[in-house]
């Protein structure tokens, strides 16, 4: 399954990523004493256990399946170590690798008997293939150029979760080609993933994608190192510490979740600030540059599911939890409990409106959309204002929404039921301009395009990463297609 998709901002990514350097006998030997390389399904003491949340009952489609997946993970590691070594052993000795080259005394292989055919060079021999031509085609397709998209999904598949760095090559009257440069394995099933600019190892900028996984812990890539084996920064998590009895058990770090990470969000106007929700039912504020968390948030009842900075004033938050609300924080104001807006189900996402500070939408368990002018927030931040509209946009689960960088109004919406709708939200009446069944399965992850902003990359239960351009329809084309013109200013 595809959890999460991000669009990396073009020309940011290296034209060739470098390779990891492989980690030295010393490093590897550190890594196995600290425990890092160890699969255990033995995650703390008793004493961890009862501090950890007892509603597990109550977690998301995808920490449910991640649960099923980190079990299966577990026995499967559990029932192959101790014999791995041994199998490899015993079945190179069979093959006898030593002898491969040596021939049986009297037979020619290949030999045709009046002498073998051969060609004075290489050059003309039509069987064999210039090698340089093979490292000239691989070394343009490992090139990523200024404007090819890219396209990072967070997957789980065959047991093994990892980040596939996809090229989506728009080639004009030609169909796109797309196509996977590289990918990442990560340790844990992913949940959430946001791309971000900190540079956290030198210079000006980076290019970085933060996941949430079912582990406490957020782990931080960098995109343009293939081959990599360790995250960059780590945000939170566990460290093994020996109790006075001898025996060792897992701590969580100052400032950890202590639980899933359901959301994250990054603050484009301070690069080096990062948002998470969790199942641990807060909200974190994290300095990933110093690699600490700044601020803890528990405004919230249940589970956190979303977090989202405003674009036009970055020191607001917006968080939507499963105790059905949305709550915004103002960090200009700390001492302020924020404004609470109350839903009628568990909140599944949320965004702000990218073309003006007022206004935000929310999807929800039960299949709605609700959207909400903050201006009409009353004083009293206990006290709940009413939507500006309620759009019955699903039939099930509503799990993902993403607002057109572009064209104002254009909300895409994706759900369980396997579909993603277009909506233009014009004057507070939503009106379906296009759907589709992308054959993704389950929806969980949709995102327009910051780039191509009439690309919708789309991911979901089967796996499979779709890019729908949505100019392709009639009505949308109809409707926004004067917005697709570069440099065009907003309105």
């Amino acid at each position: 399954m595809i959890s999460a998709i991000a669009w990396v901002p073009k020309g940011v990514s290296k034209p060739e990523p470098a390779v990891a350097e492989l980690p030295s006998k010393d490093e590897i030997e550190e890594m196995i004493k600290s425990g890092a390389l160890d699969r255990s399904e033995d995650n703390g003491s008793e004493e961890e256990d009862e501090d950890m949340d007892a509603g597990a009952e109550n977690q998301t489609r995808e920490v449910a399946q991640a649960l099923a997946v980190a079990d299966a993970l577990g026995k499967t590691s559990k029932n192959k170590s101790g014999t791995h070594v041994e199998d490899l052993a015993d079945g190179l000795k069979e093959l006898d690798m030593e002898h491969y080259d040596e021939e049986d005394d009297g037979i020619e292989l290949f030999s045709k008997g009046l002498g073998d055919l051969y060609y004075p060079s290489n050059d003309m021999d039509p069987y064999l293939k210039d090698e340089d031509d093979d490292d000239s085609e691989e070394n343009e397709d490992m090139t990523i150029r200024p404007v090819d998209a890219v396209i990072v999904c967070a997957r789980n598949e065959d047991d093994v979760s990892h980040l596939e760095v996809w090229i989506y090559e728009d080639l004009g009257e030609v169909e796109s080609n797309m196509y996977v440069h590289h990918d990442i394995i990560i340790s844990a099933f992913p949940l959430c993933s946001a791309w971000l600019d900190c540079p956290l190892r030198g210079g000006d900028k980076g290019n970085f994608m933060a996941v949430g996984s079912m582990e406490p812990s957020i782990e931080i890539w960098d995109l343009d190192i293939i081959d990599e084996v360790q995250p960059c920064v780590v945000l939170g998590g566990t460290v093994e510490e020996k109790t006075k009895k001898g025996k060792k058990k897992l701590k969580y770090k100052e400032g950890s979740h202590t639980d899933a990470v359901l959301g994250l969000a990054w603050n484009k106007e301070y690069r080096n600030i990062l948002a998470s929700a969790s199942a641990d039912k807060q909200v974190k504020v994290w300095d990933v540059a110093a690699g600490k968390c700044n601020i803890t948030m528990e405004h919230h009842e249940g589970k956190v599911q979303a977090v989202a900075w405003n674009h036009y004033v970055p020191q607001v938050l917006l968080s939507g939890s499963f105790d059905r609300s949305v709550v915004m924080k103002d960090g200009r104001v700390p001492s302020h409990s924020g404004f609470k807006w109350s839903v009628t189900a568990e909140v599944e996402c949320l965004a702000w409106d990218p073309h003006t500070e007022y206004s935000f939408v929310v999807s929800l368990e039960d299949g709605t959309v609700r959207g909400y002018d903050i201006r009409a927030a009353k004083s009293d931040p206990s006290s709940n204002s009413k939507p500006s509209f309620t759009l019955h946009a699903h039939d099930k689960a509503a799990s993902t929404l993403s607002y057109n960088p572009a064209a104002p109004n254009l909300l895409a919406t994706g759900s369980m039921d396997k579909m993603v709708k277009l909506w233009d939200l014009s004057n507070n009446q939503p009106l379906c301009v296009a759907s589709r069944n992308p054959k993704a399965g389950a929806i969980f992850s949709i995102s327009f395009s910051q780039d191509s902003p009439f690309l919708l990359a789309i991911g979901g239960s089967k796996g499979k990463l779709e890019v729908w351009d949505t100019l392709s329809e009639t009505a949308v084309s109809g409707k926004f297609g004067n917005y697709s013109q570069p440099n065009r200013p907003k309105t």
